[in-house]
């Protein structure tokens, strides 16, 4: 979880968000915004690559308007900024304009330190988003998911749940919320494991391994069996989303790694990566934004955003099979 300076004013003239942790960055920004939309609902909002703020840009951006409107201007990966922009950011952290709120993502790191030694000085309320590496930093993660969320998960369910999960810290707060969503009172080991283990895994997992190698009629049989004998649906669309980004993942890894140095990148078992690499061999980049896509629009009909979820998800595996022979 991002931890906080002592005095964490949302609408600080400057917030810095640093780390390379995207879900807890993306957090950061929206905390930030959600505060200056309660205080003005009109609060004008630019969310800006580093390309896009060029010398002079931020100088027009918090120049007055003609209605005194309250902005929040996000910076992203600054330490990519140029060096004229540098300067400008580093003036502007002097004497910063009222009614706006500059956020500052930094990934941390040696690059653009300047920018990030400039803005402690000048008082930026900052915000720690970390790669969490540690399983328990994510087992505390999870915990602090549930109690966010009023909802009480036992030990045991936690550690389930981070153990099914692995280390991509978006699926594991996607996981959190639908729990705590579908689930009434105390989460425990039973649960995580009818969603994400045991039977799910029997099912949902077998669907997904049979659509990300191709064999969309088997993987279509899969599922209709699934379906029939109650599987939770979001467990296949996990099963489906775990499946796809894991090809993605193994696809941008340096090729010759050895199986042991990727597991520990990649945040996947030894095992897993052998398998992976079996699957891959019929994927494009293409295909795998079109899978992702088509299971981002699988996961909304599950959660009601169409009538016959049951059809979404047999088109986002017919569109997986496909995908997974879009090389060549």
């Amino acid at each position: 979880m991002a931890k906080k300076t002592a005095t964490d004013d949302l609408l600080a003239p400057v917030t810095l968000a640093v780390g390379q942790e995207d879900l807890l960055l993306d957090r950061a920004v929206a905390e930030v915004v959600a505060a200056a939309r309660a205080a003005d609902a009109d609060t004008d909002v630019r969310d800006l690559a580093p390309e896009a703020l060029q010398p002079g840009t931020l100088a027009e951006l918090v120049s007055p308007s003609l209605f005194a409107e309250r902005k929040v201007i996000v910076v992203r990966n600054s330490q990519d900024l140029s060096a004229d922009t540098i300067k400008d950011v580093k003036a502007y952290l002097g004497a910063p304009a009222e009614e706006i709120t500059l956020v500052l993502l930094h990934a941390g790191g040696a690059k653009g330190k300047g920018l990030l030694d400039a803005a402690r000085k000048a008082g930026a309320r900052e915000v720690a988003c970390p790669k969490m590496t540690k399983p328990a930093d994510r087992l505390a993660f999870v915990r602090e998911e549930f109690r966010t969320a009023g909802r009480s998960a036992t030990p045991e369910a936690c550690q389930s749940l981070v153990d099914a999960i692995g280390s991509d810290l978006r699926e594991l707060a996607s996981a959190c919320s639908q729990l705590a969503a579908d689930v009434d009172g105390t989460i425990d080991d039973a649960v995580v494991a009818r969603y994400y283990t045991g039977r799910a895994e029997a099912t949902g997992f077998e669907v997904a391994d049979l659509a990300v190698t191709g064999r969309a009629v088997e993987a279509l049989e899969r599922l209709r069996w699934a379906l029939a004998v109650g599987q939770p649906l979001p467990g296949i669309t996990f099963a489906l989303a775990s499946g796809v980004r894991s090809i993605g993942k193994l696809a941008t890894a340096p090729r010759g790694a050895r199986p042991a140095d990727l597991a520990r990148e990649l945040g996947m078992p030894p095992w897993k990566i052998d398998r992976v690499r079996q699957q891959m061999r019929g994927w494009s980049g293409d295909g795998v934004a079109a899978a992702l896509r088509a299971v981002a629009e699988a996961d909304a009909a599950v959660k009601g955003a169409a009538a016959d979820p049951a059809y979404a998800l047999e088109k986002a595996v017919v569109t997986i099979a496909r995908a997974a022979r879009s090389r060549g």
